[in-house]
């Protein structure tokens, strides 16, 4: 694996202020890199080059599109899915799940996997693995609650419209209207 980046290697409170300059639509990369370079002179540390700041922004500019890009797809799908059956939710944020997990595996590529930062990437893993079987049960569960609770409330009706009727008498469309109420409670 590929070494971690110059930047990603910066001490964390220079890393941030460069995060900052390069959100900030005032500050000019060229800018934010000669800020980061006067802060690491202080620190008596090499200096970054305009080149490797390009390319964290870049990367960070592409991460954050790929992340407002997933957000209003999730809403999109999730406005449009609001009033559905909870199995069609379930199915999105388990689809959400599998994708943040595929953009988690892209984003490692080029990182450098250590002694320490493995463990709490196979932790995050083992989280997101255990976040989707426990989604994948539950969203079986409802499915079949829903299931069973549409069967027993059509047994319901009917009983209660041949109870209604009897033997060879019709129901009316009110009566039939207020057993339905009845047995659904609306």
């Amino acid at each position: 694996m590929s070494r971690p980046s110059r930047i990603a290697r910066l001490p964390p409170g220079v890393r941030e202020e460069l995060q900052g300059w390069l959100r900030d639509p005032g500050i000019t990369q060229t800018e934010a890199t000669e800020r980061a370079n006067e802060l690491l002179a202080a620190l008596d540390l090499p200096p970054v080059s305009r080149h490797s700041v390009n390319r964290y922004d870049l990367r960070m500019r592409q991460a954050g599109r790929k992340l407002r890009q997933s957000r209003e797809v999730a809403e999109a799908w999730i406005g449009k899915l609001g009033a559905a059956p909870s199995g069609q939710i379930g199915h999105l944020i388990n689809e959400l799940l599998r994708t943040l997990a595929f953009e988690l595996s892209l984003s490692l590529q080029g990182e450098e996997l250590d002694a320490e930062s493995r463990p709490a990437l196979l932790e995050q893993l083992r989280s997101l693995s255990l976040s989707t079987a426990r989604l994948e049960r539950a969203a079986s569960e409802n499915v079949k609650r829903e299931g069973e609770i549409r069967r027993r409330a059509a047994e319901d009706l009917v009983a209660a419209v041949e109870r209604e009727g009897g033997e060879g008498h019709r129901v009316s469309a009110e009566r039939l209207r207020e057993i339905v109420r009845d047995a659904y409670g609306v």
